[in-house]
């Protein structure tokens, strides 16, 4: 394997490290110190789970002295969805969104590679346990992020926490008091000394690892569940499926087998935390021959150089941040 144990985990609990309080956070309407970013103990979200995020990253490029925020706008979008099954409202429209992020990492004045974290919430301070009729609030903070999984060759372990069905607490958006189903399995992998939770659906099918959503490879194919097994609408999935594509590697969306997992040729989880972390073993067996596959590396080195703006495809997918 690419790294051992013991250096996947410590790559990992860097990660659960606490965010400093430093610089500029947004909320509720005005640019704030990020200590001073705060909500009432009694707020609704607080004790229910009644909220909505995202996740996004910007990508520092030394050579350009830019950062580019990596499909900023479809984040946005995604979020515009996401609040509906919650009745929380928006203060703007993607388009808003977009430019408050702007301004936002520019006061900052980040130049390293940058996570974004946009919240959306019920803010009323009460104990009804109901959505409609209560205040709304959000915010936006942002701190440096390197891999949030390891990318070297990471360890799954099938979750014995069954992923959220979609007639119970809808994993198709990014819903707060959802991720308690995550943070279960998750912690699960990590007691087993693996990296990634692999959820399966209440039928037993495969559905997406615990922050990430996950491709495999098959006898030359990509395949990933489809949006009906409970799966997070990935943007990044959305854009690993154009690449393949452009790519000439076929590329199918359907039901998978726990098993077919065990026999395929490759495994890689993506999405904009994940980003793309190949799978090299899972319950103990080793994934095809042990080693990142090809096509999750070809993969991986397109992604990473669009992001970063070293490839100049898909210019639509970025924006900079400073003029």
């Amino acid at each position: 394997m690419a790294s051992t144990v013991e250096q996947r985990l410590k790559e990992v609990a860097a990660v659960g490290q606490e965010i400093a309080e430093t610089g500029i956070a947004y909320l509720d309407g005005a640019f704030v110190p990020m200590a001073e970013a705060k909500v009432s103990l009694a707020t609704h979200a607080l004790q229910y789970g009644t909220g909505v995020f995202e996740g996004i990253r910007a990508y520092w490029n030394p050579a350009q002295e830019q950062l580019y925020v990596f499909r900023l706008r479809e984040h946005y979008e995604r979020m515009g969805r996401s609040v509906r099954i919650l009745r929380v409202t928006l203060p703007a429209d993607a388009e808003g969104l977009v430019k408050l992020t702007l301004e936002l990492l520019r006061k900052n004045g980040f130049r390293n590679d940058v996570y974004v974290r946009p919240l959306a919430f019920k803010a009323a301070r009460s104990v009804k346990v109901a959505l409609r009729g209560l205040r709304d609030g959000f915010g936006i903070y942002a701190f440096p992020l390197g891999a949030y999984l390891p990318t070297g060759g990471l360890a799954a372990r099938t979750s014995s926490w069954r992923r959220t069905a979609d007639d119970a607490i809808p994993a198709r958006g990014k819903l707060t008091g959802a991720y308690i189903n995550t943070a279960l399995a998750v912690d699960e992998a990590h007691d087993y000394e693996a990296d990634e939770a692999i959820f399966l659906t209440a039928d037993g099918h495969v559905s997406e690892g615990g922050g990430a959503n996950v491709f495999m490879v098959r006898e030359g194919v990509l395949t990933t569940p489809p949006v009906t097994a409970d799966i997070l609408e990935g943007v990044t999935r959305e854009s690993i499926l154009t690449l393949a594509k452009e790519l000439g590697i076929p590329t199918e969306e359907r039901v998978i087998d726990r098993t077919e997992l065990y026999v395929a040729d490759e495994v890689f989880f993506c999405g904009t935390g994940a980003q793309v972390a190949p799978c090299v073993e899972i319950d103990r067996r080793p994934v095809g021959d042990g080693a990142i596959g090809p096509i999750a590396k070809r993969i991986g080195d397109l992604y990473f150089a669009i992001a970063r703006g070293d490839d100049k495809s898909h210019a639509e997918w970025r924006t900079a941040v400073y003029r």
